[in-house]
């Protein structure tokens, strides 16, 4: 195909895009998220004001649309937004991309400080009030089955305030650490630190991280004959046996050492019938395998013997009466 020239007519009347947006952020975004930042664009260079119902209106979205967008420019860098003492969205800042750009070549041999800042009581009362913390702490919560103590909600504002993660991320993270059996909010925040300096921003690429370095799912997919990296469709697999149905890995390594014993295709799918099979039979441990075995094989021995009994006994079994039988023969 033919390549295309790209031209402009002499237009003042224009709204200036970065490159650094083209090439490296509009291919991530959502269609909201790419008509709420570029009418900041062009309203910026229009010197108007605006508010996030006029956003709203503009597009036909929801208000609450509009604000998951803000925050995730907010979160990728690109804007930061003030709130008043009450939590209100007063203040939209345009971050500098060129800048930005420049500052990403430059070469850098310091990690960046993720310093915890001491938060007063009224900066923690604030956060607490802001319509966006709620579902987040509740969630949290429901996680750790309890209350959040004040050190804990402290935590997850220097997760949004320093670390910068979105809401999504941070439900992740903590879910991430509880299925690890980590409820410590230390442990929680080390891992929220690392993430920083890896710079992961979404939840799937925490998943893209968590998952290349969970020797669990390499040891797993070892056991069934994988050397490769998992699919997405394999992931889901050790995902149920792991985290959904809660079996332990020599459960599973026994499911896998059956599976390699029985086929060389669809292996995945055939450990996922043997295990789906012992979640439906309540087992636990290996012991309640045993079990199973020798009540399988209880009753492949009684089956057999009764095919054997049936040999002899395959014709029909009548009461005859042998003295009309006889009548019935002189009289022919």
């Amino acid at each position: 195909m033919a390549r295309l020239t790209i031209y402009k007519d002499n237009n003042t009347d224009t709204t200036v895009v970065p490159n650094c947006f083209i090439d490296e952020y509009i291919s991530e975004a959502n269609d909201a998220q790419l008509k709420v930042y570029l009418y900041l664009l062009r309203m910026l260079n229009a010197n108007q004001a605006i508010s996030v119902s006029d956003i709203a209106d503009k597009f036909n979205h929801t208000e609450k649309d509009v604000l998951r967008a803000l925050k995730y420019w907010e979160n990728k860098q690109l804007l930061s937004l003030d709130y008043d003492a009450n939590g209100n969205l007063t203040g939209i800042r345009l971050c500098d991309l060129t800048q930005k750009q420049n500052e990403a070549a430059a070469p850098s041999h310091d990690k960046p400080s993720y310093e915890k800042p001491s938060y007063t009581t009224q900066e923690l009362r604030d956060f607490k009030e802001r319509e966006d913390t709620a579902q987040l702490l509740f969630i949290a919560q429901s996680y750790l089955g309890r209350p959040l103590t004040p050190a804990e909600m402290k935590s997850i504002l220097f997760m949004m305030d320093v670390l910068h993660f979105s809401e999504d991320l941070i439900d992740y993270l903590i879910q991430y650490c509880v299925d690890r059996g980590k409820k410590d909010f230390k442990y929680i925040e080390k891992v929220a630190i690392n993430w920083a300096e890896q710079g992961i921003t979404t939840p799937k690429e925490a998943q893209k991280l968590s998952t290349k370095y969970d020797k669990n799912v390499y040891t797993i997919m070892n056991q069934l004959g994988k050397n490769s990296s998992p699919t997405v469709k394999e992931l889901e697999f050790i995902n149920r046996w792991t985290r959904e149905w809660g079996f332990s890995n020599d459960i599973i390594f026994e499911a896998c050492e059956r599976t390699v014993l029985a086929t060389d295709k669809h292996r995945f799918e055939y450990a996922d019938s043997i295990l789906g099979k012992w979640k439906k039979e309540d087992v636990h441990r290996k012991s309640d395998i045993i079990r199973m075995d020798e009540m399988y094989q209880a009753r492949r021995r009684n089956a057999a013997k009764t095919i054997t009994t049936n040999k002899f006994n395959q014709f029909t079994q009548n009461d005859y009466d042998f003295d009309q039988l006889e009548r019935e023969l002189l009289s022919n």
